[in-house]
């Protein structure tokens, strides 16, 4: 057949047309395998873990992450273990290193020297705080066992609550306060040893705790309402149901029984760490027992400069000059498991015992070290 000159004319243009289009194709193709062949930054939405339950759980920095932070023996175990007993929450054993990785910051951007050589290296601060997320969050999402939501207890992180808030927008602190003459007293008849504080002298003791609660209460302010809840350790013992009510509220959790009974979930969802010296007293259920046990026990000369040695007292509503002081009556179930306990006294302790191989009074580690570059300072 005798094509006209028009025609064919046509017959060339699309046959150009569509060599041009195989070409462009096998290009794109060839330029995609080379980019398949390239290191590809991690997509931080696309990390996730699959729990015992063979369910994805998916984690990325804009999760409403949970932390709970306070001056160590101020409840944070407690209220960890609480939080644990809620279907929907995963906190676990501290991490010890988070904080330790943020003290590191501090250190680089405090020292003018080690901050321009992090410059001239290229890596700014976008660059550090995006890696030092993704380090929090791979340690937060897999140390235990994958959850709704990821909650971590590593006290002392509280001190830098703003930036925590920085590097994950959407998360929020719990920060546990209490009577600093009850947390002074633990600390030292429980041998923990943190930087700076000085276990042979309550007076010491007392003021290192007002230093460090007052930090932790000015980042709480700072991070807002909407972001830190400061939960009294005492009013949660003596009133557990409406103080969690306010606590899952405040998470925007649903209420659920079991956060009353996280007793019943030790080794049975709830993992205990052997060196973190609360693990013995959470094993019980909220009791009465520690409120009050180091009325007597302080010196007189303290006694009477307490509202000069800790004026956070005064701050956070307690009574410096109140020997006992009144923190308000018990709810009804509360008083009776306080009572049951006492009765069986010699249970209890033999179930602790038989929960941790450790002795807790021979070199039990409370994940606060010594060494002052394990954990941030408390001053």
């Amino acid at each position: 057949m005798q094509l006209s000159r028009p025609m064919r004319g046509n017959l060339r243009k699309a046959a150009g047309l569509f060599c041009c289009v195989v070409v462009l194709y096998f290009t794109v193709q060839v330029f995609i395998s080379d980019t398949r062949k390239q290191p590809q930054m991690v997509n931080a939405q696309q990390r996730y873990v699959i729990g015992n339950d063979n369910k994805v759980y998916e984690y990325n920095r804009d999760m409403p992450l949970i932390f709970i932070g306070g001056v160590p023996r101020s409840g944070t175990t407690l209220m960890r273990a609480m939080l644990d007993a809620h279907p929907e929450v995963r906190c676990g054993q501290e991490t010890r290193v988070i904080p330790r990785l943020l003290q590191l910051r501090f250190h680089w951007l405090k020292s003018e020297k080690e901050s321009m050589r992090l410059e001239q290296a290229g890596i700014s601060d976008e660059v550090l705080n995006s890696a030092i997320a993704a380090f929090t969050l791979e340690i937060i999402a897999k140390h235990g066992e994958p959850a709704p939501r990821l909650c971590n207890k590593d006290p002392l992180l509280i001190k830098m609550g703003s930036y925590v808030i920085d590097l994950f927008p959407n998360a929020k602190f719990i920060f546990m306060v209490r009577d600093g003459r009850a947390t002074a007293h633990s600390i030292i008849t429980r041998k923990v040893t943190i930087t700076g504080f000085d276990l042979t002298s309550y007076r010491q003791c007392l003021k290192k705790w007002n230093s460090a609660v007052e930090a932790m209460n000015n980042q709480c302010r700072d991070m807002g309402r909407s972001k830190c809840l400061r939960v009294p350790y005492e009013q949660l013992v003596l009133h557990p149901k409406q103080w969690m009510g306010k606590v899952l509220k405040f998470l925007d959790l649903p209420w659920n029984d079991s956060v009353l009974h996280h007793e019943d979930f030790i080794n049975k969802g709830i993992s205990l760490s052997k060196v973190e010296r609360s693990s013995d007293q959470v094993i019980k259920p909220v009791n009465l027992e520690a409120l009050t046990k180091w009325v007597g026990n302080i010196p007189e000369d303290v006694v009477r400069d307490m509202a000069e040695i800790a004026p956070m007292l005064s701050v956070l509503g307690y009574d410096p000059y109140a020997n006992p002081p009144n923190y308000g009556k018990p709810d009804d179930q509360v008083a009776q498991k306080t009572k049951d306990i006492q009765k069986n006294k010699t249970e209890w302790e033999k179930k602790a015992k038989e929960m941790f191989s450790m002795g807790w009074d021979n070199g039990g580690d409370t994940g606060m070290d010594k060494d002052p570059s394990d954990n941030p300072n408390m001053t």
